[in-house]
């Protein structure tokens, strides 16, 4: 007599099922339908994983290039002179800074002007 996969096959798809929970029709009913979208969710989830990231960088620094161009510098130059003062921070905390503490990040943007030389600071004037 051959082995059936009954326990196994019955505990897969219920593990399936329970993972296809709520979607809408035959996508969380049928087995066939199931199976596709889950696949396609997990795909979607891989992918926009990542996605999250460069939209939130991107969201970041809109924010500082606001910011800078308020203090009357271009990001790229903040950027450069927090570089060269060796100021170690992150996009999204100088994006927070920016928000709830302006005071400090007018210190930050003052030290970027004192460490970027002297023709770039004249350009950004003019």
């Amino acid at each position: 007599m051959r082995a059936r996969k009954t326990t196994a096959r019955r505990r897969a798809r219920k593990r399936l099922m329970r993972d296809v929970k709520g979607n809408w029709g035959k996508r969380g009913k049928l087995v066939k339908m199931a199976t596709e979208t889950l696949v396609r969710a997990r795909a979607f989830a891989f992918r926009d994983r990542r996605a999250k990231k460069r939209s939130f960088r991107a969201l970041w620094i809109t924010r500082l290039t606001a910011a800078c161009r308020a203090r009357g510098l271009r990001y790229s130059q903040f950027i450069h002179g927090l570089m060269l003062a060796k100021v170690g921070l992150n996009r999204k905390s100088l994006s927070e800074l920016a928000i709830h503490s302006p005071e400090l990040f007018d210190e930050l943007v003052n030290i970027a002007k004192d460490h970027l030389p002297a023709t770039v600071t004249a350009t950004a004037a003019a």
